[in-house]
C-alpha cells in the first residue's frame, strides 16, 4: 500500500454550523488523507447569520504547535489555509508557509473574506491587501469572484459574465504567483453555476457547470474547496478535480434544499461522502 498522504488543515473551527474545519476534516479524510489541524479559534457556531456566539481566539496556540510539528520531524503532503481572522493570523501563516514547503508538495489557500461582492464586515477595507500577499505563496488558491476583484484590486462585476472576463481573472490571479488557480461562483446564465480552473504550466482552461439551486448555502465553499483537495491529493487532474467538486457541493446542497433544513445549519454533505470516494476511485 502506498504511503499514507497528510495535508495540514489551518482553518477556524466552528462547534456548529459545518464549515471550515468541521467540513476539511470528513471529506479529506473520507478520501483517505490523514488531515492534521490547526484551530485559529474556536467559535459556538459561525458567523454568518447566527447572533450572541462566542469566540476565543487561538492566534497564539499557531506557532508552539507548529513548533511541536517540526520536533517530530512531520512533514505534509499539502498546507491547506481558509478563514484567518487577523492581519497578525496572516503573518504566522505566511510563516508557515516558509517552514513547511517542500519541493513536491502544495499549498493551497482558500482567501475567505468576502462573498456577494462584499467584503466580510469584521475585515478592515485594507484586509484583501494582506490576504494577496498570502495568495503570492500559494502553489493553488481557491478565490470566489468576489474575493478575486479583492485580489485584483478591481470592483466586483455581478453576472452572468463572459468567457473574456473570467478568464482575464484567472491569467491576472496566476500572474501573482499561484501556479493553479480555480474560481467559484462562476455562471454565463442564470440557470447555472459552477467553477473554473487554470493551470500556468499547461496554460490549460477548464470550466465544471452545474445547474443552480437558489439561495445562498453557508459552507459551500469550503465544501468546494475539500473536495477539491481531496481530489488533487489523489492524483487527479485539475479539470477532473473541479467537475467532482461541483458535482459533491451541489448535490449536498440539493439533499440540504430537500430536508428543508435551516441554511444557516450547512448542507448536508455527509451523505454523499460514499460516492465522492467512488468519483475519486475512478479518476
Amino acid at each position: 500500500m502506498l504511503k499514507q498522504k497528510r495535508v495540514a488543515a489551518i482553518h477556524d473551527i466552528s462547534c456548529f454550523g459545518k464549515c471550515s474545519l468541521t467540513v476539511a476534516l470528513p471529506i479529506i479524510s473520507a478520501a483517505g488523507i490523514e488531515v492534521s489541524a490547526i484551530p485559529t479559534a474556536v467559535l459556538s457556531t459561525h458567523t454568518g447569520d447566527f447572533s450572541g456566539y462566542t469566540y476565543r481566539d487561538l492566534t497564539d496556540d499557531i506557532l508552539p504547535i507548529i513548533d511541536h510539528w517540526q520536533s517530530l520531524n512531520l512533514s505534509f503532503d499539502a498546507v491547506y489555509t481558509g478563514f484567518l481572522g487577523s492581519f497578525e493570523q496572516i503573518d504566522i501563516v505566511s510563516g508557515i508557509f516558509d517552514r513547511l514547503k517542500k519541493p513536491d508538495n502544495l499549498i493551497i489557500v482558500d482567501p475567505v473574506m468576502a462573498d456577494n461582492g462584499c467584503l466580510y464586515s469584521i475585515f478592515p477595507d485594507n484586509f484583501p491587501a494582506g490576504m494577496r500577499k498570502l495568495c503570492e505563496k500559494a502553489d493553488v488558491i481557491v478565490p470566489n469572484i468576489t474575493e478575486a476583484a479583492l485580489l485584483l484590486e478591481e470592483p466586483f462585476m455581478e453576472g452572468p459574465y463572459t468567457q473574456s472576463y473570467i478568464e482575464d481573472l484567472l491569467f491576472r490571479l496566476a500572474a501573482l504567483g499561484p501556479k493553479k488557480v480555480i474560481l467559484t461562483g462562476v455562471y454565463f446564465e442564470d440557470t447555472q453555476l459552477g467553477a473554473v480552473s487554470y493551470d500556468d504550466h499547461s496554460k490549460k482552461v477548464s470550466y465544471a457547470f452545474s445547474k443552480r439551486i437558489d439561495g445562498y448555502y453557508h459552507g459551500t465553499g469550503d465544501v468546494f474547496a475539500s473536495a477539491l483537495i481531496a481530489c488533487l491529493l489523489n492524483g487527479a487532474d485539475l479539470d477532473k478535480a473541479i467537475r467532482v467538486a461541483v458535482d459533491f457541493t451541489v448535490r449536498s446542497i440539493e439533499r440540504t434544499k430537500e430536508a428543508g433544513t435551516d441554511i444557516r445549519f450547512g448542507v448536508n454533505f455527509e451523505a454523499g461522502l460514499h460516492n465522492l470516494v467512488k468519483d475519486i476511485n475512478v479518476l
